[in-house]
């Protein structure tokens, strides 16, 4: 379900917003229904992987590839799918940092009832 949210949610709002809205979406997509800390790490981080890889792919191969090209020449690479690997994992990275710190920030928060 996280990863769901997260993919959806990030694909619809990086059309308007900036990247890094990957971030506020992770954190309070897996703060509010982050089951564990494992789902809140791994569900942002392969959502991100597969929306960043398949975005890059979907607007670099109609054109050859040649704006990647031109990043892996100035990055002082050879390979555009180099280029395309280092920016979809810096980006699930981030996106499972920041999920995995919202599924933290709410135990933190939460008020454990006791009985007294």
């Amino acid at each position: 379900m996280v990863f769901i949210v997260i993919l959806i949610a990030s694909y619809l709002l990086q059309m308007v917003l900036p990247w890094w809205i990957i971030v506020v979406i992770s954190f309070a997509t897996c703060g509010l229904i982050g089951k564990t800390g494992r789902i809140s790490l791994w569900s942002p981080f392969f959502a991100i992987l597969l929306l960043w890889t398949g975005m890059a792919l979907f607007r670099s191969l109609p054109n050859n590839n040649i704006l990647a090209l031109r990043v892996a020449g100035m990055l002082g690479v050879n390979s555009w799918i180099l280029v395309l690997a280092l920016s979809a994992l810096l980006g699930a990275f981030i996106a499972a940092v920041s999920g995995f710190c919202g599924y933290h920030f709410r135990k933190a928060v939460l008020i454990k009832k006791t009985n007294s």
